[in-house]
């Protein structure tokens, strides 16, 4: 998807994964700056690299699911203007509001796994905040926690910040509103997936300030943005097998990540190299598990 021609738009960022494009004013072909086409690729990304080989469907899953979720999550504003988009791109692509983006990535986790499960055990805290004793791969933790990251350019890794840390780049009040509404779509979330066999272990969203909007008393105008709660920006785990003390059974990329650590890839994650392309049975087990993840979900068949 990367590179294709849109008629009436030019493409003005790749992502990871997503493509963006800004749609031309067809009265004087200037680009418009108040919205941007936002185009979801079947690309792949683990471990910082964008891996060669797609996975046919994703870009659709995540569309679709971060469609569904928007409605979902009353109370958190959203920045899709409209579905109606190029044939070219039909059910992979939404039109939104173009946003000053927040340079950090706003993460909450409900379990400790992954990242947070390494910091933990080097210092019993995530992110600067102070966990119970005795938790292990898996746990449930006793509330959702807030825990940032950096913002890094594409090939570099997300460090963990600390709630001054935020506080220092983006302010008191907007720290503190994304705190809130990090934990508030995550805790959304899993009310609406346990009663459909899927826990969230944990997420990571984006928010944007839309300038074109008054502040309010707490600060900036800050809407959601990009996706949300899917299998790549999220853990789904199926409750029916969750079990702490051992990684879980999981409805996300997290497979690609541990075939990619495991012998039979023959890369190691220190070597410096790129990731080999996936073989044919993982593409296809990672496709079925971002289907799955979406019709459980949402109950619906992917057109």
């Amino acid at each position: 998807m990367s590179g294709i021609d849109l008629p009436g738009f030019v493409r003005v960022h790749s992502g990871k994964v997503r493509d963006l494009y800004a749609p031309l004013d067809p009265s004087t072909g200037v680009a418009r700056e108040d919205q941007v086409l936002l185009v979801a690729s079947d690309r792949i990304s683990a471990f910082d690299y964008i891996l060669d080989t797609p996975i046919p469907d994703k870009g659709r899953v995540l569309t679709q699911l971060s469609l569904w979720w928007f409605d979902q999550l009353e109370g958190v504003e959203h920045h899709v203007l409209s579905t109606d988009v190029p044939a070219e791109v039909a059910g992979r692509a939404v039109l939104v509001r173009r946003l000053e983006m927040l340079p950090i990535e706003c993460v909450a986790r409900a379990f400790l796994t992954g990242g947070g499960l390494a910091d933990y055990r080097r210092d019993g805290t995530v992110s600067g905040v102070p966990l119970p004793p005795g938790l292990e791969d898996g746990s449930r933790l006793p509330a959702p926690i807030f825990t940032p990251s950096t913002k890094a350019p594409v090939g570099e890794h997300d460090e963990p910040m600390t709630m001054a840390q935020v506080q220092a780049l983006v302010g008191s009040q907007v720290a503190a509103r994304v705190d809130v509404l990090t934990r508030r779509i995550l805790g959304r979330g899993n009310e609406i997936a346990s009663a459909r066999g899927i826990l969230i272990a944990d997420t990571k969203v984006e928010f944007g300030i839309d300038r074109s909007r008054p502040d309010g008393a707490d600060g900036p105008h800050l809407v959601l943005a990009d996706e949300v709660l899917t299998p790549d920006s999220s853990r789904f785990w199926p409750a029916d097998q969750w079990q702490p003390g051992r990684p879980q059974a999981s409805f996300d990329k997290q497979f690609v990540r541990d075939w990619l650590l495991s012998e039979a890839s023959g890369w190691r994650r220190d070597s410096g190299e790129p990731p080999p392309p996936l073989p044919e049975d993982v593409v296809e087990q990672t496709r079925d598990r971002y289907l799955e993840a979406y019709h459980r979900l949402t109950g619906r068949t992917l057109d």
